[in-house]
């Protein structure tokens, strides 16, 4: 058994046998795979996407959800403590928490797997779904060139972290003073988007709108990007701000079919967790 934390600490083929099981979670396998099985979740009450997903995964393959608020997590009692007891009854724990240090302290002190749901500095199992459905719509994923736009945080470290373990290019457009280290970085989005095939977005903080005026994917900005370009905004995406409107009306947008693979591939990644 192994946790999920970062994409870095596995490699292209972990991503690829994740790819498979969802596949095969698709056709109807491991519909019993949790019977008997309890996974214990700490999350926020904002989470939406990520947390019904879970839930209904597990649900689907017959084990029980037990659900904390996140928290819990950060009181007084010291994390070994809770580790020690949740070792008696979990099976595997899945944590939304801001601070990647408590859920690497956490895998440490359990003995099951623990699967990162997002912390301050990455999203892994946001960005796996993404991935799985573009290798859906493309026959080699990795050849593309990406754009993140957004502010350095955990969807475009995220992003980072997934250019890293399975080597596609990758590039950035912000703007001044929110680059990530070591990525290529534009701050007009015109510039930004020539010649790339797959556009990804984060949302942007009140306090950063005006510095990322020249950075809003339009649709003239797509036509600069390659033939066949797909956008796919983080959600919650914020039409006005990191996006413009129409664009969301256009041939571009895949960002609600590609959500759509995240129940199962989050079901895969419990399997995974759980099996290898």
């Amino acid at each position: 058994m192994q946790s999920l934390l970062r994409l870095t600490d596995h490699d292209a083929r972990t991503i690829y046998d994740i790819f498979q099981l969802t596949d095969e979670v698709r056709e109807g396998k491991y519909q019993d795979f949790l019977k008997g099985k309890s996974v214990i979740l700490f999350f926020p009450s904002s989470s939406i996407r990520t947390r019904a997903t879970f839930e209904k995964g597990i649900y689907l393959l017959g084990g029980q959800a037990i659900l904390f608020p996140m928290e819990t997590l950060d009181k007084k009692e010291d994390l070994r403590d809770v580790c020690g007891y949740l070792n008696n009854w979990a099976d595997l724990v899945i944590v939304r928490h801001r601070d990647i240090s408590l859920l690497q302290k956490m895998a440490a002190c359990l003995s099951v797997p623990v699967i990162n749901a997002m912390t301050d500095v990455n999203h892994p199992c946001e960005i796996i779904a993404d991935l799985y459905a573009l290798s859906k719509r493309r026959k080699d994923f990795t050849r593309d060139s990406f754009l993140f736009v957004g502010a350095k945080g955990n969807i475009g470290l995220a992003w980072k972290e997934a250019a890293a373990v399975m080597g596609f290019h990758l590039e950035q457009c912000c703007g001044q003073g929110y680059e990530m280290e070591g990525v290529v970085c534009h701050h007009n989005i015109l510039d930004a988007a020539t010649g790339k095939d797959i556009v990804c977005t984060d949302a942007l903080p009140a306090s950063a709108l005006a510095a990322f005026k020249d950075c809003q994917v339009t649709t003239a900005a797509m036509e600069r990007a390659n033939e066949g370009a797909l956008l796919n905004p983080c959600p919650p995406f914020y039409r006005g701000e990191e996006i413009a409107d129409d664009v969301l009306d256009s041939k571009y947008f895949v960002g609600y079919s590609f959500k759509k693979h995240l129940l199962e591939v989050q079901q895969a990644l419990m399997i995974y967790c759980l099996t290898h």
